[in-house]
């Protein structure tokens, strides 16, 4: 199974503050250092939301908004994509993040990506 890790944002990262070289290092070593079945497939962080925009539909019509946007804590900093046999198994990888991120108070999120096989497709279709 593959999840993403969600790494909520936080007052830091919409200011666009860069983490130290520690926290670089640290990240690396924890994606580094799976454990047996949990394998680290990728992860990014992302630019503040004042950088970035949002494309709402009404009525099928697109509306663009700019950044930045008001509930911090709903916006995203960050990802991981890890594959794990389980979700208790990708909880137990997230619960070593390294305590450096966020001053020890990161938020992150957990949620299960669907395979094309649960969607009854065998392969992008297009």
């Amino acid at each position: 199974m593959r999840f993403m890790v969600i790494r909520k944002a936080d007052e830091e990262t919409e200011t666009g503050v860069q983490p130290e070289q520690e926290l670089y290092e640290a990240m690396e070593e924890f994606n580094r250092k799976t454990p047996e079945g949990v394998r680290f497939l990728g992860g990014d962080g992302l630019h503040p939301s004042t950088q970035g925009a949002r494309v709402e539909f009404d009525g099928g019509k697109p509306r663009v908004v700019d950044g930045p946007f008001a509930e911090t804590k709903e916006l995203i900093a960050g990802y991981s994509l890890i594959e794990a046999p389980s979700l208790a198994e990708a909880i137990e990888w997230v619960k070593g993040w390294p305590e450096l991120d966020a001053h020890g108070a990161a938020r992150l999120e957990i949620r299960r990506i669907y395979e094309f096989e649960e969607l009854g497709l065998t392969a992008l279709e297009g």
